[in-house]
């Protein structure tokens, strides 16, 4: 397995190779804005939104959503506006689930490749 480490806060976090965490328990925001400077990204209020979304997904289904359910599950939890595919892939360079489930510190969804 191919590893890639990130240095935040002087602590070095390993990556996977999807590059995400190898531990979730390593998650903090200084590794979610650490990890979006990498994909060039500034996180605003609404990729928070959305990763702590996320996170409460996972810690109900114990996975990270595919983007069809992702789109359903923000359109429930913050409203139809937000949960549809061109908000989500403007905030996250058009791959929401997998990007999204990166910064929020999750494993890469199943079935994205």
């Amino acid at each position: 397995m191919n590893t890639a480490t990130l240095t935040v806060e002087g602590c070095e976090i390993l990556l996977d190779q999807d590059d995400c965490l190898c531990d979730l328990n390593d998650w903090s925001e200084s590794v979610a804005q650490a990890l979006a400077v990498r994909e060039g990204i500034e996180l605003s209020e609404a990729h928070w939104e959305v990763l702590y979304l996320l996170r409460k997904f996972y810690q109900t289904f114990q996975l990270s959503p595919a983007n069809r359910a992702l789109v359903k599950y923000v359109a429930v939890h913050l409203g139809k506006e937000k949960g549809n595919s061109l908000y989500l892939n403007a905030l996250f360079n058009g791959k929401p689930a997998k990007l999204a489930a990166r910064l929020a510190g999750l494993p890469k969804p199943a079935n994205c490749f």
